[in-house]
């Protein structure tokens, strides 16, 4: 969701977009009060990534750019709270939740999956079709 947004001279809210057209599409819920980010000399950059956004809106993507993606989906409400250990979120709803992400360069003009799972497949001899999958949308 969002990674084949990442081209250069595209924009944040391009990859917001495309993240929330999923997800509205299948009727669950976005989370909005957390955000991708730039990675870079810190771990959280500039800029932030949400899960939503106008087309054409926010940073211009350019060559060399380092971005974590990062997709909340939550099977009801988008409301979140904060536990009491002041790291883990629930839904308010009590409805289950998925987060992924993945780290993204933009190399050539394109975007190159950095946190790829293929070395753990490899060892562990698991197959997986995720980046051919991926692949496709460029073929």
């Amino acid at each position: 969701m969002g990674i084949e947004k990442m081209q250069v001279n595209n924009s944040v809210g391009d990859i917001g977009n495309a993240i929330q057209y999923y997800i509205d599409q299948h009727g669950y819920g976005i989370v909005k009060e957390l955000v991708g980010h730039g990675l870079g000399k810190n771990l959280h950059e500039e800029p932030e990534i949400p899960n939503y956004g106008k087309s054409g809106t926010g940073k211009i993507l350019k060559n060399g750019l380092v971005l974590a993606i990062e997709p909340m989906i939550n099977m009801g409400t988008e409301k979140i709270s904060l536990e009491d250990d002041g790291w883990t979120f629930v839904t308010q709803d009590g409805l289950v939740s998925a987060h992924f992400e993945h780290n993204i360069a933009i190399i050539n003009g394109e975007p190159e999956i950095l946190s790829t799972f293929d070395f753990i497949y490899d060892e562990l001899g698991i197959d997986s079709n995720e980046e051919a999958d991926f692949k496709k949308i460029f073929d």
